[in-house]
């Protein structure tokens, strides 16, 4: 079994990374063998939008897309995870996404068993970001039941500030639990 997080924070350091952490940490002390990629560190270009992706084998964009894809598609679990940046995803995020377009036009689903989704604020978007999340699950995988679906939001103004939220802390590393136990189920 494995889980990976796909973090389009852009701060290794982050809230949204230090959350994300705190469930794969979970995850592995469980026995569950994680991966996290913070899609600012791969090169991965913009979808170029050209909608005829099906005629080619692979996607046109010489980049770590179609290998950070290929992962999403093979793991078991997934976290998604992104702080609100201007009332939505990242940047980062929504390249992510639009580059699933691959994997829409040639009808290929992730075999995920279970998600968790963390999106960390300041202020509002949360439930924007929530719902662009929601929509890519919805899309991207094979019958995901509601209740396979784990959801961990949260808000915070300064690096760090999830630290000191234990209650939010806990909820990740919960999170990292309830994935954990769907897989095995």
């Amino acid at each position: 079994m494995n889980v990976l997080a796909i973090v389009g924070s852009p701060r290794l350091n982050g809230n949204t990374n230090y959350l994300v952490d705190q469930a794969l940490q979970e995850a592995m002390k469980l026995g569950v063998q994680t991966e996290k990629i913070v899609l600012s560190e791969y090169k991965i270009s913009p979808c170029l939008g050209h909608q005829n992706c099906s005629e080619f084998d692979s996607c046109l964009q010489k980049d770590d897309g179609m290998l950070i894809l290929r992962k999403f598609c093979e793991a078991d679990g997934l976290i998604l995870a992104t702080p609100v940046y201007y009332f939505d995803v990242t940047a980062w995020m929504k390249i992510f996404i639009d580059r699933n377009c691959f994997l829409f036009q040639h009808g290929i689903k992730a075999k995920s068993r279970a998600v968790g989704m963390i999106v960390v604020a300041g202020g509002a978007g949360i439930e924007a970001a929530l719902r662009t999340l929601n929509m890519l699950v919805t899309a991207s995988i094979t019958s995901l039941a509601k209740e396979r679906r784990f959801i961990v939001t949260g808000y915070a103004t300064g690096p760090g500030d999830v630290k000191n939220n234990s209650s939010l802390v806990d909820e990740a590393i919960n999170l990292g639990r309830k994935i954990t136990q769907s897989l095995r189920e």
